[in-house]
């Protein structure tokens, strides 16, 4: 995408150089806000849900660990639950198991998209009269079943028919090498959970508007390399185990940091290539003409909104990436545009791509803003897009001793095991102090 021409070695070490402080310092900022009295730690190791921190990312590569106990527990679990005649059916109550939703959801999700790979690639090739054993194999291969990723059918058949697959020279040593550096990704990212409270703060709009602008915007910003990681690391312990297979499954996506477009904007890479072999391509042909690329991107994003789940937050997060793609177009049509296309002509190649930048950084926020919608909230977007574009700076964060702030939202915590970080009022009658949580809980401690 976009002119290849190399920029002197000066000019990406300055752009460089640039980037990393403006991350040191946004990143700073979070450091001092994460520290503050008024947020709670009792939450940041609990359950990763919403917006609370928790070690969602081992919990992740914990997943597929689990997953084959789940699996080789899921038959006769469905056995025994089936109603027999005369019986009624057993049904368990109890606690809800959040790990066994998420494998069966995960699982039942990705078997429509691999059901409907083998149903699509039969009628393609009808000559090749696959089996429903090759079925039963591509979709209960238990490394990808639960959580991905999803090769098409055809891949993952040419792959698995292979009578002596061979390795290549040094596949092993970089395997182990994957292997070792999902277990450092798992342990950096836990430290950095335990001293950056990127998911927790922006469940309080109040906390979070006060932050100065360049903290806000690198919270925004970690969050969605939070997410990229996530995956990052998910799909590195599975595509591991796939590669001891002799399987060649989709690479991990693309660093955030990396992308200016929305067309490699996807967080998972075999989900991108189910949807442009089987929808995107398919009806928009080679992505040159107006209306067959908005067809394909319309028809798209509906799939992607139906299996994701119908709902607000999805139907907002797909027009907008729906437009942002099709408003590429638009500005490429507009550059070749005979004006346009002969002020670019007379410019150099380099300097061509400076120009260009200026408008990849613009489009770069747009893939931010547009995403933090589903990954975060859309109160936490309109905050950050208020405060970066029309307001400007925050008020600080400022604690006075003695005060507590009683309508605050942050962290609504039910764990408090330990006395939290709250904020502390004293009665100065009694001398009892009274650790004010920000989710309307109190603890009471009489000295």
């Amino acid at each position: 995408m976009g002119i290849k021409t190399a920029l002197p070695a000066a000019e990406v070490g300055l752009y460089s150089l640039v980037l990393s402080g403006a991350l040191a310092y946004a990143g700073r900022g979070l450091l001092e806000a994460s520290q503050a009295p008024l947020l709670d730690v009792c939450c940041v190791w609990g359950p990763g849900r919403g917006g609370h921190n928790g070690p969602v990312v081992p919990a992740a590569v914990a997943g597929p660990l689990c997953g084959p106990l789940y699996g080789l527990t899921l038959g006769p679990a469905l056995a025994l639950s089936w109603p027999r005649p005369g019986q009624p059916c057993l049904i368990q109550t109890g606690p809800s198991n959040l790990l066994a939703e998420v494998l069966f959801h995960g699982g039942s999700g990705f078997t429509v998209l691999r059901c409907t790979s083998f149903a699509l690639e039969s009628c393609a090739h009808p000559d090749r009269r696959y089996s429903l054993a090759d079925l039963l194999k591509y979709n209960f291969y238990l490394p990808f079943f639960f959580f991905g990723p999803i090769m098409t059918f055809d891949r993952f058949h040419a792959q698995v028919s292979q009578v002596e697959p061979v390795r290549r020279e040094g596949e092993l040593w970089r395997i182990r090498a994957q292997a070792g550096l999902s277990v450092v990704a798992i342990v950096a990212v836990d430290i950095f959970f335990h001293f950056f409270y990127i998911l927790t703060i922006p469940s309080d709009l109040k906390f979070a508007n006060r932050l100065p602008d360049s903290a806000l915007a690198g919270l925004a910003y970690s969050n969605l390399v939070y997410d990229w990681v996530k995956a990052a690391v998910l799909f590195g312990v599975v595509n591991t185990v796939a590669r001891l297979d002799h399987l060649d499954p989709p690479q991990p996506p693309k660093c955030i940091t990396a992308l200016y477009v929305f067309a490699e904007t996807h967080f998972d890479r075999g989900i991108n290539d189910w949807l442009c072999k089987y929808v995107y391509d398919h009806i928009g042909g080679k992505h040159s003409s107006v209306i067959p690329e908005l067809g394909a991107t319309v028809a798209t994003f509906a799939i992607t909104t139906l299996w994701l789940g119908p709902c607000d937050i999805v139907y907002l997060w797909s027009c907008l990436n729906c437009f942002g793609l099709n408003f590429e177009l638009w500005v490429q049509k507009l550059a070749e545009w005979g004006p346009l296309a002969h002020i670019e002509a007379s410019l150099s190649e380099q300097m061509s791509r400076r120009v260009r930048a200026i408008f990849g950084a613009m489009n770069f926020w747009a893939i931010i803003m547009y995403n933090l919608v589903s990954l975060n909230s859309l109160e936490f977007t309109e905050l950050v897009a208020q405060r970066l574009l029309l307001r400007g700076e925050g008020q600080g964060i400022q604690y006075v001793p003695g005060v507590s702030v009683e309508d605050s939202d942050l962290l609504k915590c039910p764990y408090c095991t330990t006395v939290p970080q709250g904020l502390i009022r004293e009665n100065q009658s009694s001398g009892e102090r009274t650790v004010t949580g920000l989710g309307g809980w109190r603890c009471s401690q009489t000295p």
